[in-house]
């Protein structure tokens, strides 16, 4: 077949029109002559190569007869039959056709638009030393921008950074406690293989860690939207902690407030609940109960983070009702319990 231009581009012979534009982006950009100022030589060799290659399988029917007939049936006598663009040779002779092929600096110019760049210079215009490529050196800020990534290689401009989107990601306690998985939906605009903007939809994997406290930031590096010239923002989720019905978060600790009576505080009382994985806990109280009393369970709080297997404390705090009104024996009765004790 001659040259092979699949593998010029690293591609398969199955390749779609997204794949081919991608190959396409990725090898002009490294091989474009204006990159490679030490070796210029090769690199025209190589991006000629790269933009005859894309022209070729780029175009349904040069694919057609390339894949049939290889490099000589895009400029000889057997294209396949129906194919437009032929005419009758003299006298019935064979049919003839070549097909029309576009500078290497067309392709480039029509696939990134850099003719729109002022001071950029003209692709299709004034060539430099005969060699067909254009004169003006590409910044490799420029060059980045299409990549979607940072600064280049040589050069000391950087690109602007959009300012990060941050997004706030609402977890229960029992979230924070036991871990989870929650599937956020995105939408934001890109910019396609031959450098259109397009909206993409996609969703993002946010793991939440057992232990994880009310501002973890979760960061998706460059998940804004796309734009030439500017580097995407990063997109950060902020851990907020719902409020919930039993329990209060103290850094590694929960606390627990059990209202009693003042009866149940002076005689004891044996406090139950569930914990935020299920399970349930019944915790005596033999001691008397005061207004300021504090029983602590250890072990049973939140996670630690760094180390899951390790969990803070449980504070049981109470919260005594006091009668509002005593009868005169009511009063005469306590006397005489607190005195004779």
């Amino acid at each position: 077949m001659g040259v092979d231009y699949y593998k010029i581009l690293q591609v398969d012979r199955n390749a779609k029109d997204d794949d081919l534009k991608k190959a396409y982006r990725k090898l002009a950009m490294k091989w474009h002559p204006d990159k490679n100022p030490r070796n210029k030589k090769e690199a025209e060799a190589k991006f000629k190569q790269i933009s005859e290659a894309y022209d070729v399988l780029s175009d349904p029917q040069k694919r057609a007869v390339y894949d049939q007939y290889g490099e000589e049936g895009l400029k000889g006598q057997v294209p396949p039959p129906g194919a437009g663009g032929f005419s009758g040779g003299p006298e019935g002779g064979p049919t003839m056709f070549r097909f029309n092929s576009r500078s290497p600096d067309d392709i480039f110019s029509e696939f990134f638009g850099f003719s729109s760049f002022g001071g950029m210079g003209d692709m299709g215009g004034s060539r430099a030393g005969g060699s067909g490529f254009g004169r003006t050196m590409f910044t490799d800020d420029i060059f980045a921008s299409f990549r979607g990534g940072g600064g280049g290689e040589a050069s000391g401009n950087t690109l602007r950074k959009a300012a990060a989107i941050e997004r706030t990601l609402p977890c229960t306690l029992e979230d924070l406690y036991k871990g989870t998985t929650k599937k956020m939906k995105i939408s934001r605009d890109v910019i396609d293989a031959s450098g259109r903007p397009t909206t993409l939809e996609e969703i993002l994997t946010i793991e939440i860690k057992p232990g994880w406290k009310k501002g973890t930031k979760i960061t998706f590096p460059e998940k804004g939207n796309e734009q030439r010239g500017v580097i995407p923002a990063d997109l950060i989720f902020i851990v907020d902690e719902k409020p919930h019905g039993v329990f209060k978060r103290d850094g590694n600790d929960l606390v627990f407030t059990q209202k009693i009576s003042l009866m149940e505080a002076l005689t004891g009382y044996t406090v139950q609940l569930t914990t935020l994985d299920g399970r349930s806990l019944s915790i005596p109280i033999t001691s008397i109960i005061s207004p300021t009393y504090e029983e602590v369970v250890k072990g049973e709080g939140m996670p630690i983070p760094k180390e899951p297997s390790k969990k803070g404390n449980l504070k049981i705090k109470f919260n005594i009702k006091f009668p509002t009104r005593l009868t005169s024996e009511q009063k005469m009765g306590i006397k005489r319990l607190l005195t004779s004790s």
